[in-house]
């Protein structure tokens, strides 16, 4: 049985014997590259991107693919499912470095980060003694998953009321109150801060736009670290420049990189992060894990 990984998860000596113990003979290649090998040997696969070098109709015999990226947009989903082949993604992966970050960029604009290191490089010693606080805010988690999760749970150490919204209702840890998507409308105008952890697509495209906008609180807080498709960003831009929005953090656009002539760099209240969120120190070591439970319970290993 042979997988090929690619160079994303960085296999150390003692991950390699561990995979090979299972029965596995892995095969290392680049992930951003074509394949050079013979595609008809390969059993099973783990990338990220491999599929937009390397054509997956080429894997005729492929069984498996572990994908080390929670979104799989980019994949030839519609293949993979019509030829019965099991999939699996890097879901919880990456969902605490990019709620870590979603937070410490909330953070940075009520505490007026970018205000006192614009004054500290000018050597100018001056308070604020009025600034908000993170504190009992009501926070909107639209799409109440991995990502949105990890966001609840460390809200919760600021005493934060969360709600959090899911195609799927039912109780979730760390969250207050779990309502349908379908509820969007109703609870927006009463959130500090709404973060978004949908997956862009053609049902969520755009379901922050203009006529939403409108209805957040004007010091609403609006925070984007899933999609750039999940708001309309000259929607956006407009609430900004009309005072109709607090603030935003931003770590994905419609278009990237984000183009020098886009207004959004120029707001002293918006937080331009480049699609970085999820870079963190032990993304290799839980994608590994993460891989391995997938092995565990797969169908592969059992033929």
């Amino acid at each position: 049985m042979k997988l090929l990984i690619t160079d994303t998860c960085h296999l150390t000596a003692e991950e390699r014997a561990y995979l090979e113990g299972l029965g596995l003979e892995v095969i290392e290649a680049p992930d951003e590259a074509p394949y050079d090998g013979d595609p008809a040997e390969i059993d099973a696969i783990a990338c990220k991107f491999l599929f937009s070098y390397a054509p997956i109709e080429r894997f005729v015999n492929l069984k498996y693919v572990q994908l080390f990226m929670a979104g799989w947009d980019h994949v030839p989903m519609d293949y993979i499912r019509s030829h019965g082949i099991e999939f699996h993604n890097a879901r919880g992966v990456y969902s605490i470095p990019i709620a870590e970050f979603g937070i410490a960029g909330v953070l940075a604009l009520y505490k007026k980060l970018r205000l006192f290191d614009s004054r500290q490089r000018a050597r100018i010693w001056e308070r604020e003694p009025i600034l908000p606080e993170l504190t009992g805010r009501h926070v909107l988690v639209v799409g109440a998953g991995s990502i949105g999760g990890e966001f609840a749970k460390r809200l919760r150490a600021f005493d934060c009321r969360i709600t959090g919204l899911t195609r799927h209702v039912a109780p979730k840890e760390y969250f207050d109150d779990v309502r349908s998507l379908d509820d969007l409308d109703d609870v927006l105008p009463d959130a500090d801060i709404v973060i978004m952890c949908l997956p862009g697509n053609e049902d969520t495209r755009h379901i922050i736009d203009g006529r939403r906008f409108a209805m957040m609180k004007p010091d609403a807080i609006f925070v984007n670290v899933a999609r750039g498709v999940l708001a309309d960003e000259a929607a956006l831009v407009a609430a900004l420049e009309n005072g109709r929005l607090g603030g935003a953090v931003l770590d994905v656009f419609e278009t990237e990189p984000l183009p020098e002539d886009n207004p959004l760099w120029a707001f002293e209240n918006v937080i331009v992060l480049p699609h970085t969120s999820f870079g963190a120190q032990y993304n290799v070591r839980r994608s590994f894990e993460v891989m391995n439970r997938d092995l565990a319970g797969s169908a592969l290993l059992k033929s």
